[in-house]
């Protein structure tokens, strides 16, 4: 009889046990679905409210194409800590207010005479004879990036000088980006290196947006009566050749990529008031100086049809085979859009190209 009963009472201690570990499971289920609901109901208010946030304050959108405020940790004095040990740093007032950090790297032949030198020595240095480059990099970040260190160190292998600036708003420069203060920025340097480099080659490297800010000064300086001397466009950018019903979806050549978010591209209808409308394709029927285009098969952020089209416009602007040169890279090297620094024949085109300029 007492086995019986202490069988009924385990059994209904199991019960119990059963029914709390069934309520503790449910009371959990219905606060996740609470938790999920809030969520929901977040994005959904985000989602609503973003167009008048967007209107309100559009130096969002601004940000959203320079991206200038993603840096990476590093201490942009100190170019050695990233192997640049023939480099130094310095900075320059492009107009008042703004000051912008820029990367002198010398020729690599130069390396052991480069040790402990001063400002000075740097700057005399761009008047040896030796070609030089003002690298204009894409959005995002600094010159600290690794495929911006990676083009110093090639040209610098090369036997030529390396500029690599970061524009206002960018690394450690100070101000906002604007299309105007950028073509400013860029401008200043040329001016400050021609000064200096007593007659040398000088050759602008654009990336990316780079090639947009290498495409409006070069046609400023060109109608200055100053033109550079050649300009090497890698990874360019123009505006998709669509219908124009479907021009809405990519509004911009930096920001077509933004598409994809529903309704968020009539936000990048009128990009003059954000500071930002780069005309590349305008500025190549202009411009007369020898042209470089680098360009991987298979990026992703510039598709090569945009290569092409470049060439295209270019090869009808200057009317010449010889002038313009398309260079592709393929895309099973899986460069994308920043890697070409990697690719081991990246150096014997750029001296060809050089020797082109001087021929």
């Amino acid at each position: 009889m007492r086995r019986r009963v202490d069988e009924t009472v385990a059994t209904e201690r199991t019960e119990r046990k059963a029914a709390k570990c069934k309520f503790s499971a449910v009371k959990t289920r219905s606060r996740l679905w609470v938790w999920i609901t809030k969520g929901l109901l977040a994005l959904g208010i985000l989602y609503a409210t973003l167009p008048f946030i967007l209107r309100l304050f559009p130096g969002i959108v601004q940000h959203l194409v320079y991206k200038h405020a993603i840096t990476y940790f590093v201490d942009l004095s100190r170019p050695y800590d990233l192997a640049l040990n023939h480099t130094v740093n310095m900075y320059l007032s492009s107009e008042e207010g703004v000051t912008l950090g820029v990367w002198h790297t010398v020729p690599e032949h130069k390396w052991k005479e480069a040790q402990g030198k001063s400002l000075d020595w740097y700057e005399k240095s761009l008047g040896d004879g030796s070609p030089v480059f003002i690298y204009l990099h894409g959005n995002t970040g600094s010159r600290a990036y690794p495929h911006r260190v990676g083009v110093g160190k090639v040209l610098s292998s090369l036997g030529y000088h390396a500029l690599v600036m970061d524009y206002r708003g960018f690394g450690d420069s100070t101000g906002e980006p604007t299309e105007a203060g950028l073509t400013t920025d860029a401008l200043y340097l040329y001016h400050w290196v021609r000064a200096r480099s007593k007659g040398s080659l000088v050759i602008f490297w654009g990336h990316s947006l780079g090639t947009a800010v290498s495409t409006n000064t070069a046609v400023i300086l060109q109608e200055q009566g100053n033109p550079v001397d050649a300009v090497i466009l890698e990874g360019a950018f123009l505006k998709p050749d669509l219908p124009e019903e479907e021009l809405l979806k990519f509004p911009h050549p930096f920001t077509w990529y933004y598409w994809r978010f529903p309704y968020i591209q009539y936000f990048f209808k009128d990009l003059s008031k954000n500071k930002f409308v780069f005309n590349t394709e305008d500025n190549l029927k202009k411009m007369r100086t020898p042209l470089l285009i680098l360009h991987s098969k298979d990026d992703h952020l510039a598709p090569f049809w945009m290569a092409e089209k470049v060439y295209s416009i270019s090869k009808s602007a200057l009317n010449s085979d010889k002038l313009v040169k398309l260079v592709p890279f393929d895309g099973s090297h899986g460069y994308l859009h920043n890697g070409l620094y990697r690719d081991p024949g990246l150096p014997g085109i750029i001296r060809e190209f050089v020797q082109s300029v001087t021929a």
